[in-house]
């Protein structure tokens, strides 16, 4: 079949489910093509042992490493993509990340646009969002045109000590700006009750600020908005002079079908997004779409990051625990030659998620009960800054399948930010046995499967012979190619990347808007 729309977009999470909802309104005929399907609301959300262990909602694909090795990425394929499992921490990028940054490893470019750029956009992606937060108690903070629609979630008991603690001991927690959905009477369908289970898991009643409910669903009774589930984009086809795209090819149901449009927009992931426009090679396009510059699939980026459980000898009984952030460590400074990065808190350990590093935590605590583990538990998630590298790359072999070759950077960092969190310790009151890699976090290998903050292969730009998009997020060599994930970042900074992967999208919708009208 063909069917023609004024705007195509591929991908629903954070990057394509923002951007059809800024687009949804304008009555343009607006197609959503996703990969997967609506993730069921099933008890299953909720039970870590299938999230984590199980893997339930892992998606089977396979990929293959630098030598060829198979493994299977944490890749997630529902209709509002990887924010359906995110934590829905939901940070700006600190202003000097938008600038030139020397690291351990290598230079961390400036990005075309600055932090004053992207304020604008930033706030309207916390409103849209619904994040809860308080400006002005991180010094490594920008500037904010309006507060936060929501005033930061409240710690619990033990939270609030480490908090009062850090105070004490001269450091500057600060509120983490979290995307939940509290009853607070502006959307009477949430029922957050802040459980345990944000962070990594499916939200079972729709409470957690992700893109299927905060962008996708409220557009999807508008006559002109089409949104075809399990369906995988193969390849995009341009006209005779290779100067835009034609035509979306798709496979649904064990067929091929065939959409146009005005407008075509991708957010597949720094991964996916590079193997369309790579599978996506012609005569006019021979090392794949928007790629005369040799930079599709390149400069992959991912956080190099650690969740660490510290045991406490004094219980930890906080259920909603993913309140609490660290910069003191972000920039260089006081004696550090490099920065560090970030330092928050995660979702509560519990034991069914331990269970895979059973013989380890029984080996350090043998007379006590996994579940007595767990209440002792304290977890942080460590994030330093990857820099981009032009041989960590994205490429797709003969039968289109994606090979990821990928080195991690700031392994310097990442260990000097691990050691300030063991100091930190001595200054919060937890007189921890035991620090352990939360390997039970992420029991696949996080260096090389854990994609979640996956971003650079596709870098925005003014240069065409380094960058793949313009700094509208175009690509430079086709008038109606444009994509909003966090493929068009320059680099990563160690922040959550999901509200900046928003910020834009949004700012590059009002653009479409402009260049529709």
């Amino acid at each position: 079949m063909t069917e023609h729309y004024d705007v195509i977009i591929v991908g629903t999470g954070a990057g394509g489910g923002t951007l059809a909802n800024v687009l949804a309104h304008a009555g343009k005929r607006i197609l959503l093509l996703e990969r997967g399907d609506f993730l069921p609301r099933e008890l299953a959300n909720w039970d870590p042992e299938q999230v984590f262990v199980d893997g339930r909602y892992i998606s089977k694909d396979t990929w293959y490493d630098a030598d060829g090795r198979p493994f299977q990425p944490q890749v997630h394929y529902f209709v509002g993509g990887a924010t359906k499992l995110y934590g829905a921490a939901l940070y700006r990028l600190r202003p000097a990340d938008f600038g030139e940054i020397q690291h351990a490893d290598g230079l961390s470019p400036a990005w075309p646009l600055s932090y004053d750029d992207f304020e604008p956009w930033y706030t309207k992606a916390e409103w849209l969002y619904q994040v809860h937060g308080a400006h002005g108690e991180d010094p490594t903070e920008g500037h904010w045109s309006r507060p936060y629609p929501w005033p930061a979630v409240s710690h619990e008991p033990r939270i609030q000590q480490i908090a009062d603690a850090l105070r004490d001991g001269g450091y500057h927690p600060f509120a983490a700006p979290c995307g939940i959905l509290l009853n607070e009477g502006r959307r009477p369908a949430s029922d957050c009750i802040r459980c345990a289970t944000c962070d990594g898991h499916p939200c079972l009643v729709h409470a957690k600020s992700d893109a299927e409910v905060i962008a996708v669903r409220p557009i999807l009774d508008l006559a002109n908005v089409t949104l075809l589930v399990n369906a995988e984009v193969q390849r995009l086809e341009t006209d005779p002079a290779g100067s835009a795209v034609t035509s979306v090819v798709v496979s649904r149901g064990g067929e091929t079908e065939t959409y146009s449009g005005d407008i075509v927009v991708i957010s597949a992931g720094a991964a996916g997004s590079a193997k369309i426009l790579l599978r996506s090679a012609s005569d006019r396009h021979p090392g794949g779409l928007a790629n005369g510059s040799d930079q599709v699939g390149r400069n992959y980026m991912f956080h190099n990051s650690k969740a660490v459980v510290a045991l406490d000898r004094e219980p930890n009984d906080t259920v909603f625990q993913k309140t609490l952030g660290l910069n003191d460590f972000y920039f260089a400074g006081d004696g550090r030659p490099w920065p560090l990065g970030n330092i928050q808190m995660i979702g509560k350990s519990n034991a069914a998620a331990m269970r895979g590093e059973e013989p380890k935590l029984t080996r350090l605590a043998p007379q006590l009960s996994l579940e007595e583990v767990a209440r002792h538990a304290v977890d942080f998630w460590l994030t330093t800054e990857d820099v981009p590298k032009p041989d960590n790359r994205v490429t797709v072999d003969g039968d289109g399948q994606v090979h990821l070759a990928y080195q991690a950077t700031n392994a310097t960092e990442a260990d000097g930010l691990y050691a300030e969190l063991r100091t930190i310790m001595n200054h919060i009151g937890i007189a921890a046995h035991h620090v352990l890699d939360k390997n039970f976090y992420m029991h696949l290998s996080i260096p090389i499967a854990g994609v979640a903050h996956q971003a650079g292969t596709c870098r925005f730009g003014t240069d065409p012979a380094t960058s793949v998009l313009d700094v509208d997020c175009k690509a430079h060599e086709l008038d109606n190619l444009y994509v909003v994930d966090a493929s068009f970042f320059p680099s990563i900074g160690a922040m959550n990347p999901g509200l900046t992967i928003m910020a834009n999208a949004i700012r590059v919708g009002e653009h479409l808007l402009q260049r529709l009208a």
